[in-house]
């Protein structure tokens, strides 16, 4: 396989961002991560576009010709959408036209204008991720649904409420020591379980949020990178899909498609779990990143809360997870958070992460989901 490097990232604050168009988001992203390539516009052979929720907040589903206009491209543009890991997916094939000879200089834009509409608006825009025909005329919402894999993972392992919070409590810590996270404020565990209910056993610390914001990356074969000593490769990627529906699954504890595309990523990587240093985890709720850390192999089942306790994914712990402060404390522009995690990645590998800098950072992963698992993209980056 040939490899692929990342020349360049790019990535605006999340959050709510109220003076800023999706238009503006694109825009300035992708100039911000040619600019970090040391590429020209013009240098450009294809755009990947990812977003979920365009024509709902801002009118506009035609993405791939929207970034081209702005930059004055003439290039060949796609818009990926595979709802909240549509950034790893575009990812994932902008590498792949890479690889095929296709394409020489890819750009790749996760975008998404969330705080434009109501929270219910967006909940319903949101569950179009999810089952037409069992979920959604039901009343679910993600939020629901994670509730009923907390509630099923909590009683098969006999952990508690307190467990879930750690994960949030790690995460804000994280997030406030990030200048472009959506919340940059520490929070404790009494803060979380005294947040307000919103599907029992998740409370509203225990969710993302809503958010606002874009993420880029400029990818290309290796022989268009000039400085090897710090470059960063994409080594092994792996996608898989499950079903829709969460009634459908065997299992409420873990995500078969995780697994296996994780297994597909450490095959082509030649790597395995005990090789990763920092990873990047899709944690939609709370519950989420406990599920990843023992689906990407890094714990036993029914162990990641003992991890947790220990402050073993803290930034100076044995693995950090979601350095960026996740989707938790960084934010969840939906389209834009598997890029998102790209960038993270590849700032901690480069020696840039500056206040949440991991000492040992040579081999990162990204783990990005759609839905209740309907979707996973993994993508493991080194510097090799």
């Amino acid at each position: 396989m040939k490899k692929v490097v990342v020349l360049g990232t790019g990535l605006t604050p999340f959050g709510e961002l109220w003076d800023l168009s999706l238009r503006d988001l694109a825009r300035d992203v992708s100039l911000a991560a040619i600019a970090d390539s040391n590429l020209e516009i013009k240098d450009i052979d294809a755009v990947f576009v990812a977003n979920m929720l365009g024509s709902k907040t801002a009118g506009q589903s035609h993405l791939g010709s929207l970034v081209c206009s702005e930059l004055g491209l003439d290039a060949d543009s796609t818009r990926i959408e595979a709802a909240c890991a549509s950034g790893g997916l575009a990812v994932l094939r902008a590498r792949e036209s890479i690889q095929s000879g296709r394409f020489k200089k890819v750009l790749v834009v996760g975008v998404e204008k969330m705080s434009d509409l109501s929270g219910s608006e967006i909940s319903s825009a949101l569950m179009e991720a999810a089952d037409e025909e069992w979920e959604v005329p039901y009343g679910a919402t993600f939020a629901g649904l994670y509730a009923l894999i907390a509630r099923c993972y909590m009683e098969k392992y006999n952990i508690e409420e307190k467990h879930l919070a750690l994960v949030s409590v790690k995460n804000h810590y994280h997030a406030s020591l990030n200048s472009s996270a959506h919340f940059q404020q520490e929070i404790s565990v009494e803060d979380v379980l005294k947040s307000a209910p919103v599907a029992s056993p998740l409370k509203l610390l225990d969710c993302s949020p809503i958010s606002d914001g874009a993420a880029a990356v400029v990818l290309a074969k290796d022989s268009s990178y000039k400085s090897k000593e710090d470059a960063v490769y994409i080594l092994g990627s792996g996608a898989s899909s499950d079903t829709l529906a969460l009634s459908e699954r065997n299992s409420f504890t873990s995500l078969p498609a995780v697994q296996k595309a994780a297994l597909k990523a450490y095959k082509e990587a030649g790597l395995s779990p005990k090789d990763i240093n920092l990873a990047e985890v899709h944690d939609c709720f709370s519950i989420a990143e406990v599920l990843a850390m023992e689906d990407l192999g890094f714990y036993e089942k029914g162990k990641a809360h003992l991890a947790l306790e220990e402050k073993e994914t803290y930034l100076d712990g044995k693995l950090p997870i979601n350095t960026s402060g996740g989707l938790k404390g960084c934010g969840h522009p939906v389209g834009a958070t598997g890029v998102k995690q790209i960038v993270e990645i590849v700032t901690q590998l480069r020696g840039l992460a500056d206040k949440r800098q991991v000492k040992k950072a040579d081999i990162g992963l990204t783990h990005n989901v759609g839905g209740t698992g309907a979707t996973s993209v993994i993508h493991i980056l080194g510097r090799k």
